[in-house]
């Protein structure tokens, strides 16, 4: 059967292009289970994925695409039956394997993960794989001790899809939220998602000579890394954490150990690829229950599948605000 899917393919000069083609369903790649899938979304890899280099992408032709939502259409696993709802994040989908910017994908039964209750394929993809790692750092911070009224929760990065659901979840729970942003137009979206004050990004942006500032924050999503990220960890409260989810900023780290030893900061690493399956679950179970779904609409850019070459160079250059929900159907 014939389907549709935005595919990349590399010509003789090693340039990569994309364009909207008409496929067999032969031409899937192997795996158990064979999804129709409705939506889709744009991240920072899928932008590496879709630009002129070709980004993570091994072999060519290739369909991106790091997440998606739909339908299970046949299955040869006994976990997934024909109409189950799914969801997609990581494993090295739209990379390394054929991903969600098309109509049909089949892949591996252990890499998908039921849809919770309420929750429908499209506000699965307004959340996507971005959300998704937001509730993972909420979900750390938590198990390191974060709760409501500690203080001031600083997030990072919050215009973009992670820090967008970051502050809506973080809000919704009581927590007082500081929202990070370079770009001043968006503070009515920012506190509309229930952010209490705005950081100026400059206020932040450049290291400092003084290992240790005022203690100010209870902590931390950070989407950025870098020179922010060292900046950050000198300013923890007492025994304060940092989810580190994003390298915006860069991949390097120009701070000093002194945070950790002299205020006991936790600096957590959060990986959404080869997260565990049990707490897959956990986190799209607090999704469907603790994200506002009006907060979540609130965030929601539309596209199609003839938008993305354009959407992905966007989000490369930090164009692109809160969550665009790909329907890779129209």
């Amino acid at each position: 059967m014939a389907f549709r899917a935005l595919v990349v393919e590399k010509d003789d000069e090693g340039k990569t292009h994309g364009s909207v083609q008409t496929l067999d369903e032969a031409q899937l790649p192997p795996g158990d289970v064979t999804v129709a899938v409705e939506y889709s979304t744009v991240n920072y890899k899928d932008g590496l994925c879709l630009g002129p280099g070709g980004g993570l992408v091994r072999s060519y032709p290739h369909v991106p695409g790091i997440d998606f939502a739909g339908v299970v259409e046949a299955s040869d696993d006994p976990r997934y039956k024909a109409g189950d709802k799914v969801v997609l994040t990581g494993w090295r989908v739209g990379e390394v394997h054929w991903g969600g910017y098309a109509e049909k994908a089949r892949l591996k039964a252990d890499w998908l993960v039921p849809l919770p209750d309420g929750l429908s394929t499209r506000a699965a993809m307004a959340v996507g794989t971005a959300g998704f790692t937001a509730m993972l750092a909420l979900m750390a911070l938590e198990d390191h001790g974060l709760k409501p009224g500690a203080g001031e929760v600083l997030v990072t990065g919050a215009a973009g899809g992670v820090g967008s659901v970051a502050t809506a979840i973080l809000a919704q729970l009581g927590h007082e939220v500081a929202a990070v942003t370079g770009r001043p137009e968006q503070e009515d979206y920012l506190k509309g998602l229930g952010a209490a004050r705005i950081v100026p990004r400059a206020d932040l942006a450049e290291t400092v000579k003084r290992p240790l500032e005022a203690e100010t924050w209870a902590g931390c999503v950070d989407a950025v890394g870098g020179a922010m990220l060292a900046r950050v960890l000198g300013q923890m409260k007492y025994g304060a954490s940092v989810a580190a989810v994003g390298l915006a900023g860069g991949a390097g780290l120009p701070a000093t150990v002194i945070p950790f030893l002299l205020r006991g900061v936790n600096l957590l690493g959060i990986d959404s690829v080869m997260q565990p399956h049990d707490n897959r679950l956990r986190a799209w179970e607090r999704i469907a229950r603790d994200l506002p779904m009006d907060k979540l609409e609130a965030m929601i850019a539309p596209a199609t599948l003839e938008d993305l070459p354009r959407l992905g160079a966007a989000i490369l250059k930090g164009e692109v605000r809160g969550r665009v929900v790909v329907d890779v159907r129209g």
